[in-house]
């Protein structure tokens, strides 16, 4: 865990833990058991996960700090992600994970048990089903995916979550600007504007990879998000 330890450090402002450090392990072993069983990331090998997961998912800290006692979502997270390292480094955090798939889900409330993380709920729901909720809709502070849709679809899952003056998040790969570029229409229809795009770089890891941060600024319209299946067919 030494490369991760070391570089977790340029994100989180200081050196892990030693409770952080050994909630990291036990993801760590958590994520390899199960995913022996089921196929939750394809990402299977150790160092992988450190780098891959464990630390792609704290660079969002890059444009998150500070954070205290924010209340975040995180939009089909998978196998906790980025959310739950998140977590682990921010505990006061409020956090909600939005997964659809239910054997994912289902590792994402084991681990929230298994790390006792407190102010974790899980939704085995689709995002477009999230945002109608009155108790999701319009609550939080942050609304951040990873590797889930284009950004133009994306918005519409991510900004009708927002509070105004929240902001989105998404981790995006080579064709970040692009994207965003494609995306200005649908942000304005929602209620936001694109703020700004920061690169990254992980150790060993050749693909270049963006943070894309876009501001509430005004409430999404009822309309949004459409139902489910729609924003995927019929981007905005």
């Amino acid at each position: 865990m030494s490369t991760f330890i070391t570089e977790s450090q340029k994100y989180t402002g200081s050196p892990l833990t030693e409770p952080q450090q050994k909630a990291f392990e036990i993801y760590e072993t958590e994520l390899m058991s199960w995913n022996e069983k089921f196929n939750l990331t394809a990402i299977r090998d150790a160092e992988g996960i450190r780098i891959k997961h464990f630390l792609d998912s704290l660079t969002c800290l890059q444009v998150m700090k500070p954070l205290h006692h924010e209340r975040i979502i995180d939009v089909g997270t998978g196998a906790g992600f980025p959310g739950i390292p998140l977590k682990i480094i921010h505990p006061g955090l409020k956090l909600t994970l939005v997964e659809s798939v239910g054997k994912k889900a289902g590792f994402c409330k084991h681990l929230v048990e298994t790390l006792h993380l407190e102010n974790v709920d899980v939704l085995p729901l689709r995002a477009e089903e999230v945002g109608r909720l009155p108790n999701h809709r319009a609550q939080y502070d942050w609304a951040i995916a990873r590797a889930v849709a284009s950004l133009p679809i994306l918005s519409e899952y991510l900004v009708p979550l927002l509070k105004i003056g929240g902001r989105m998040l998404a981790q995006k790969g080579e064709n970040a600007h692009a994207e965003a570029q494609a995306s200005e229409h649908a942000l304005k229809l929602l209620g936001a504007h694109l703020e700004r795009i920061e690169k990254v770089i992980l150790p060993g890891v050749v693909e270049e990879r963006f943070l894309v941060v876009a501001k509430k600024t005004a409430a999404t319209p009822a309309l949004y998000p459409r139902t489910v299946g729609i924003p995927t067919k019929k981007p905005l």
